[in-house]
């Protein structure tokens, strides 16, 4: 019991106090307000004059067509393997945008996916 009683109060004499005292909130909040006053103001962005086409924004210019896009149009559009198109079909086109996926399949020919209009939510 004694050995704990010298151990605690030779750590109290090591580091001076126990916790944060006064004199350290002092030095942290001086520190606080000289960054908040040295912060530059933020300049603001100009938009570039050539918008960035995502590769989502690509897919959904496809499926906007009349003709509508298949699969394989899709994976060469992004360089995208087919279960990540279909991903994106799934979950941002249905689920995130909300958009109607309707997909049409001619005789003879590979399914065909289009947007037809916005679902009502």
């Amino acid at each position: 019991m004694t050995t704990n009683s010298t151990e605690t109060s030779s750590r109290s004499t090591r580091s001076g106090k126990i916790g944060r005292g006064a004199g350290e909130d002092a030095t942290a909040s001086s520190r606080q307000k000289s960054r908040a006053t040295t912060r530059k103001p933020l300049k603001a962005v100009e938009p570039s004059p050539r918008a960035r086409a995502t590769k989502h924004a690509q897919l959904i210019s496809l499926l906007s067509q009349p003709d509508g896009a298949s699969i394989e149009d899709m994976m060469e559009a992004t360089n995208w393997q087919q279960h990540s198109v279909r991903g994106l079909l799934a979950g941002t086109v249905k689920k995130r945008l909300g958009l109607a996926l309707t997909s049409f399949k001619s005789d003879g020919e590979t399914r065909r996916y289009r947007i037809a209009a916005r679902r009502g939510r």
